[in-house]
């Protein structure tokens, strides 16, 4: 597990993707990673979009509210996109309105502006590629490499039955939802507090209420799925003033 700032209650993130060196597949990954960190106040999205290999993107945007910046290429086979994601940058830097970004990129090009952030004395995430060049990892706080995002994901280990029966609900399944909000939020010891799940659940998901699962509290719908998370803090007189969930192993 990925060590994370103890500070990230106070992180304001400002997320920058090069649309041409992500995929829109890991959309979700990318923001459930960096909001293991702090809260993202800017989602913006740089490319040319009047190309086709910008499409794939277009679907995402709406669904994860990330604002597209137009920067059309001037010259063919050259890429634009850096100088205006550095600039765009560069001019938040000065604004104050965040304290932390996260570079989105397996670029070099953007190993001197992730530099220049640092020395100021702000947090430098970055994500990409294995690929991307050392320098532009070393140059960041936190790296991570968008590969080792599949192979973090958890399988459910619920019984076939209940898996089926869960299909066949009108209700959505809440699990893969669950199961992101907890990896933000757990600690070095794997617990998280009910708390930092719920807010975690609200980064994911702003429109997040346990009564769409038919449960009125979040406790009571994680409780729901004991085959899935383990509850401590729990006694005869009921929950005591802090309560921490974590998800099973296998072996459960």
């Amino acid at each position: 597990m990925a060590i994370q700032p103890t500070d990230r209650s106070n992180r304001r993130f400002a997320l920058l993707i090069d649309g041409d060196n992500a995929q829109p597949k890991l959309i979700s990954d990318i923001l459930a990673e960096t909001g293991k960190y702090g809260t993202i106040t800017i989602r913006r999205i740089y490319g040319d979009w009047t190309t086709a290999n910008m499409n794939g993107w277009k679907d995402t945007l709406h669904t994860f509210a990330v604002q597209p910046i137009q920067q059309f290429r001037y010259t063919i086979g050259k890429n634009a996109t850096d100088s205006a994601m550095i600039i765009d940058a560069m001019d938040i830097l000065y604004s104050g309105a965040v304290n932390s970004y996260c570079l989105v990129s397996s670029d070099s090009d953007y190993t001197r502006l992730a530099t220049r952030i640092r020395e100021t004395g702000i947090f430098v995430m970055g994500i990409g590629k294995k690929t991307t060049p050392r320098a532009f990892v070393n140059a960041c706080d936190v790296f991570l490499f968008t590969e080792n995002f599949s192979a973090n994901k958890r399988t459910s280990r619920r019984p076939a039955a209940a898996q089926q029966a869960a299909e066949k609900s009108a209700a959505p399944d809440p699990i893969p939802l669950l199961e992101s909000a907890f990896d933000m939020a757990a600690g070095d010891d794997d617990w998280a507090s009910l708390s930092d799940i719920g807010n975690a659940l609200r980064q994911l998901d702003p429109s997040f209420d346990p009564r769409t699962y038919g449960h009125s509290q979040l406790l009571r719908l994680i409780q729901a799925y004991k085959n899935e998370f383990r509850i401590r803090g729990l006694n005869r007189e009921g929950p005591s003033s802090k309560i921490y969930i974590t998800m099973k192993d296998d072996r459960d």
